[in-house]
């Protein structure tokens, strides 16, 4: 495998504290602001972004982690038996405008899963996607409201945005898969 880093700790610092006053500016009128990190990496970036939100307005921001493990299309061939860690999400979504994170859009199939579980929750007045990384080739038509950054890719080529209390470090690399 050949990787090569695409943002590195300082320049992810930058491209989420954007991220948060692009959400900042789309919703000035908001009293209060829901952010809902899709796990696993979703959910560290969710909780920067509301610091960061918090940080540089006076908007109250609540937060909460969605397992949409139940929710894939793909679930019965990639998990015979999956392992469900739970979501928590501390509030009502009820009429609610929810910003769900996420690390990476690709097919779209992620996102649309995650709608479909928190829609099950309730019914919020609206949606939004936030991502550290759009790197193209959606099967279904999604797309984000907030992009950290735009990464073409071929198929062959594989996205990750590593996290602190994930992954030890703050990077997002790109994996080509090198031919036998």
């Amino acid at each position: 495998m050949n990787e090569h880093i695409l943002v590195d700790a300082q320049t992810m610092d930058r491209m989420l504290m954007r991220l948060s006053h692009e959400i900042i500016e789309k919703n000035e009128d908001a009293a209060e602001l829901y952010l809902v990190g899709i796990k696993r990496r979703g959910v560290p970036l969710a909780a920067r972004i509301k610091a960061n939100i918090e940080r540089f307005s006076d908007i109250k921001v609540g937060v909460g982690a969605l397992d949409i493990t139940l929710y894939r299309d793909d679930l019965k061939e990639l998990f015979p038996s999956p392992h469900v860690h739970g979501s928590d999400i501390p509030f009502d979504v009820n009429g609610k405008v929810i910003v769900l994170v996420d690390d990476v859009l690709y097919t779209g199939r992620t996102a649309r899963a995650a709608m479909d579980a928190l829609i099950e929750r309730g019914r919020p007045s609206a949606i939004r996607l936030c991502v550290a990384v759009d790197r193209g080739h959606r099967e279904l038509p999604i797309s984000a409201n907030f992009v950290g950054k735009n990464v073409p890719t071929a198929r062959d080529e594989f996205v990750s945005v590593r996290v602190e209390e994930i992954d030890g470090k703050n990077e997002i690399v790109l994996t080509k898969k090198e031919d036998a």
